[in-house]
This record gives structure tokens, C-alpha cells and sequence, in this order.
């Protein structure tokens, strides 16, 4: 596991970790050497002049002291490791994931890596704050002990000898029998959390078909099968820790009987005897931990497997000499591109002039808001190219590629703050003017207005505390005072009443003056005076042309108007 933490850590940390490990170790070893100094107390008290045992007194209490140092100091040590790597943890997370592809992030995934960041990777830190010592201290103590009976009683020793490589398999096996076991139950307490979820955001739902007094089945079900894989885990733990009990056990009868027949035998003292009992009933201890310890590590076994897998996700390349476009025309040049196993897009050729406005129609999983994500460089294309100026966008840098678009989308997500806070997103060195401009522009003003608080008024998480057409002038102000050359529209007003439409109608058009736009809509009356229209079915281009052409046409879109008109 310690190869995978590092890798999951970086480079930059391995050292204080590599340390850390060294300084527990050599703890772990001074604590088994130290009872060594346990047989010549126990030779003198039992012998003819007990007071012949100060000496060796003074020796354990000084190798105890030195013991306490080092696990004091060990023990600080992963502490303050823990907290640094957790800290760097987040920061390397945090860093990796702003480097992923936008499109990297579905709505399952970002569920998972909210669970990640959060309780994930404060489990696989854990394991240098809170278990490595003890794990440890539970493998290279006993071993240690170990080595110390067999200096002292080669007999005795290698009775004790016999017991590490059945423990140690009885720890495999338990381990292998419980990886199937763990991954089972993860998974059932991921689904039964989505279960509880859904349960409370169904409510309204199961309360208007009167079915309040009613148990969620769903739920009823999930929760039930938590139940059952929470018993096979533990059921899959029990033969081994039986198994550990058993073996401790059975070392220490054997260790028992063998040191009563030498001392019968006279072939060893009846100090060293009850010596070699002392330590073997110090090795039971921290061998029946192992159990403990290892479920623990297992569970942060799984969390680092997952942010391993997260980490080792690789971002879309940077352009090793990066060009900056200087026009702003668009062009979609026989672009292909899959999502899995489909066929999103297929041989699509699209231009743009600059300063003009494409609008992109067709029915839903046309592959219209794909086209726009690869414009952005959410994903990268399978064949073919898409170009900003004439340059190929992954040849561009994501900062500047960034800095040349404005996104409206059509789910606008606010951050937990104020307005201000929020249109600032777009800007945030812009002068106070040029905010409550872009909001007037945006129509954002007049929400301003009626909300108290004004400026300072807070949104909630995700603008849970607006409307939907409020979220979308906030985000229409965000766009205005980005002020970027190229502007990309998603369906901006599918789900907007009539009054709030108006008023983000009003702030799109302030928004394309003068811009580069590739705008997605289903609403037709949106579309009319864009310079030119593609039709796209099935991830082909059908038809393209302006607004009366395609009338007169009398195909695919002219059926869609005919549509819109009629609804």
C-alpha cells in the first residue's frame, strides 16, 4: 500500500513519508529489543542475589525511555506528515482536477468526487496519522521478539519462528476473501445513498399522491441489500480473525509446553522460561490488532485505489509552443467524435465567419450542444479539426482559448455568495462601472432592485435562492463584462417564462453585437436573424443555409418551423 499512497502523494512528498516510515520502524524495533533486557531481570530476581538486578532495572527503564523518545517523536512525526500531505492532498486534487477536460465531469462523477474529496481523501491520509504506526508497531515488534527469543533459546525460538509465516498467511488470505467483499459493500452504500437522496427530493412528489404513511421501496430495497453485503463483509472477517485468535493462541500453549518440558529437562532456567512467556504474551497484542488494523487499511486501501484513479486521469495535452489566434472566425472541419460507443458526430463541416452568428437546430441528442463543448475544448475531436482564427484549438492554450469565449448555459450554477460575487466570475479585476453596466445591459438590475439587500444579496448554493431567468441574467451580466470576441449559447431560454425570456432576449442580443456567435436553440423565434442556420440529425449536417432559404427549401428545418408555429 505504501507504493500506491506515494504514488497517489507525488514525488514532492515521498521524502518526509519515506521518513516517517523509517523513524516508526526503528520504534518498532527498539520497543521489541528493549523486553530483550527482560531476561537478565528476571535470571537475577530469581536467582541467589536479587539485588544483582538494579543494573539490568536501570538498563530496561533507560531502553523504555528511549522507546517512549522515538514514539513520541515517531508519533509526532506522522501527525505532522498526515496534516502536510492532507493539505497538499487537496491542493493536488484541486490542481488535477481543474486540469480535466470539462467534459471529464457527468453528473455520477461529480457526485462521486464531492465523496472523494471529502471523506476520500481524508481516509487514505489517515493512514500515516492515525494506522501506519500501529500497523507497524503490529508487524516489526513481534518479529522482533521473535528474533530476540530465538538469541536467548534457539528452542524456544523457532517454535515462536513457526507461528510468523501463518499469521502472515492467514493476513493474505484475509485480505483477498475481503476485497470482494469491501468492493460490495462500497457499491450498495453508494446506491443506498443515492436512494436516501432520491427519497427526499421525491417528497413533493409521494405527498401529492397522497403516499406520505408509505415506505420508498426503492429505499426499502437498497437499504436491505446494505444489510445483507454489511453481514457477508463481516462474515468474510470472521475466519480470520478466528484464524489470528487461534494461532496466538496456539503459539503461546506450544511456546508454554516446550519451556516446561526444557525447564524439566533442566536444559533452560526457570527465569528464561517464564522470560519467553513474558514476551510472547507481548506478541499477542499487536498480532490480534492486525485484524483491526488491516480492515481499516483495506477501507483506505479502496480510497487511495480511487484517487489513484482519479489522478492518474489524463488531462487534454497543452500545446508544447502554443499560437494565439488573431481572427476570430470559426471552423468545424470534418470533425468525428464518440462519446463511449456512439457516434456523436460524423464528418461535420461548419464556417463562421467573424462577427457573424451560427445557430445549430435539430431534434434532442442531435449531437447540438456537443459541438459547442468541442469548441470550448471539453473534449477533444476524433478525426478532423476545429479551429478558432485558423488555428486548431489544441493548439491553443486553455487559458487563452478560455479567455477568447463566453458560455451561457442553459443550467446556470451560481456560487454560494452574492450577486456581485457572481457577475465578478466574469471579471473579477473589472471597476465597479463596468459591473453594474454589464447588469443593466443583462437586465440584471432590475432583480437587484426588489431584492433585499440589492447588490449584497446572497444567492444560495447553486442560486437556489433565484429564479430560474434570474440565474440565467446573472450569468447573461457574467458574459457581458467577460467581453470575449466569441460567444456560445445553449438553449438560454428553453425553460423561461415569458417575461423573463423578454429580458434575456434583450441582454443575448447586447451580448452577439459585434461577436462571433454559435448559439443552440430549440425555441425557432430565437434563430431567425442568425446569418446562417445547420440543421443536425444524427450527427450529420442536413441542411444549411439562412432563414428563408431553408423556408423555401420545404425540408427538415421548414418542418420544424412549421412545428414551433403551430405550439
Amino acid at each position: 500500500m505504501i507504493p500506491t499512497l506515494l504514488r497517489v502523494l507525488g514525488h514532492e512528498y515521498a521524502r518526509p513519508v519515506r521518513r516517517t516510515v523509517a523513524l516508526m520502524t526503528a520504534t518498532a524495533i527498539v520497543e521489541g529489543l528493549s523486553y530483550a533486557l527482560l531476561v537478565p531481570v528476571l535470571r537475577a530476581l530469581f536467582g541467589s542475589t536479587p539485588e544483582d538486578a538494579w543494573p539490568w532495572l536501570i538498563g530496561f527503564g533507560t531502553a523504555v525511555a528511549v522507546y517512549a523518545v522515538l514514539r513520541y517523536a515517531s508519533d509526532l512525526s506522522g501527525f505532522r506528515v498526515g496534516t502536510t500531505l492532507l493539505r497538499g492532498m487537496y491542493h493536488r486534487l484541486g490542481d488535477h482536477l481543474a486540469r480535466l477536460p470539462i467534459g471529464w465531469y457527468g453528473a455520477g462523477r461529480v457526485g462521486q468526487v464531492s465523496v472523494l474529496a471529502s471523506r476520500g481523501v481524508l481516509d487514505a491520509m489517515a493512514v500515516i496519522a492515525h494506522l501506519l504506526a500501529p500497523y507497524i508497531s503490529a508487524c516489526v515488534t513481534p518479529l522482533t521478539i521473535v528474533l530476540v527469543m530465538l538469541a536467548f533459546n534457539w528452542q524456544l525460538g523457532l517454535a515462536a519462528l513457526a507461528a510468523v509465516p501463518v499469521v502472515a498467511a492467514i493476513q493474505l488470505w484475509t485480505g483477498r476473501s475481503m476485497t470482494a467483499a469491501d468492493a460490495e459493500r462500497a457499491e450498495r452504500d453508494h446506491e443506498a445513498t443515492g436512494r436516501v437522496i432520491e427519497y427526499l427530493q421525491a417528497q413533493p412528489v409521494l405527498r401529492a399522491g397522497g403516499r406520505t404513511t408509505e415506505r420508498f421501496r426503492l429505499l426499502d430495497d437498497s437499504l436491505r441489500e446494505l444489510q445483507r453485503a454489511s453481514r457477508r463483509t463481516v462474515l468474510s472477517a470472521l475466519p480470520g480473525v478466528v484464524g489470528l485468535t487461534v494461532t496466538v493462541q496456539a503459539m503461546f500453549t506450544v511456546l508454554l509446553t516446550l519451556g516446561a518440558y526444557l525447564a524439566l529437562g533442566g536444559n533452560v532456567g526457570a527465569a528464561e522460561v517464564l522470560t519467553i512467556l513474558v514476551l510472547a504474551a507481548r506478541c499477542a497484542d499487536p498480532l490480534l490488532s492486525l485484524s483491526d488494523i488491516g480492515g481499516k487499511l483495506r477501507g483506505a486501501r479502496s480510497e487511495l485505489a480511487r484517487l489513484d484513479a482519479v489522478l492518474s486521469t489524463e488531462p487534454l495535452p497543452e500545446p508544447r509552443e502554443p499560437i494565439r489566434p488573431e481572427r476570430h472566425d470559426l471552423e468545424f472541419d470534418a470533425v468525428t467524435f464518440h462519446h463511449g460507443d456512439r457516434t456523436v458526430l460524423k464528418d461535420v463541416s461548419l464556417s463562421v465567419p467573424q462577427g457573424t452568428r451560427l445557430a445549430v437546430v435539430g431534434p434532442s441528442g442531435a449531437g447540438k450542444s456537443t459541438l459547442l463543448q468541442l469548441l470550448a475544448r471539453f473534449y477533444d475531436v476524433d478525426a478532423g479539426a476545429v479551429r478558432i482564427g485558423g488555428v486548431d484549438v489544441r493548439a491553443i492554450k486553455t487559458e487563452e482559448l478560455m479567455a477568447q469565449i463566453a458560455i451561457v448555459f442553459q443550467d446556470v450554477y451560481l456560487f454560494d455568495g452574492t450577486i456581485e460575487e457572481n457577475v465578478r466570475l466574469g471579471r473579477p479585476d473589472a471597476a465597479d462601472a463596468e459591473v453594474r453596466a454589464a447588469a443593466t445591459a443583462a437586465r440584471l438590475d432590475e432583480v437587484i432592485e426588489r431584492l433585499p439587500g440589492g447588490w449584497a444579496a446572497n444567492v444560495g448554493e447553486g442560486g437556489a435562492l433565484l429564479s430560474g431567468g434570474e440565474r440565467q441574467r446573472v450569468s447573461i451580466a457574467r458574459a457581458l463584462l467577460k467581453d470575449t470576441p466569441i460567444v456560445l449559447l445553449d438553449e438560454v431560454t428553453s425553460a423561461l417564462d415569458p417575461v423573463n425570456e423578454a429580458a434575456v432576449h434583450e441582454g443575448i442580443d447586447r451580448l452577439m453585437a459585434g461577436r462571433t456567435v454559435v448559439m443552440v436553440a430549440h425555441r425557432m423565434r430565437t434563430i431567425q436573424r442568425a446569418d446562417q442556420i445547420a440543421f443536425l440529425d444524427a450527427g450529420r449536417i442536413i441542411e444549411k443555409g439562412d432563414h428563408e432559404e431553408l423556408l423555401h427549401r420545404s425540408g427538415r428545418y421548414a418542418d420544424f418551423w412549421n412545428i414551433s408555429l403551430a405550439t
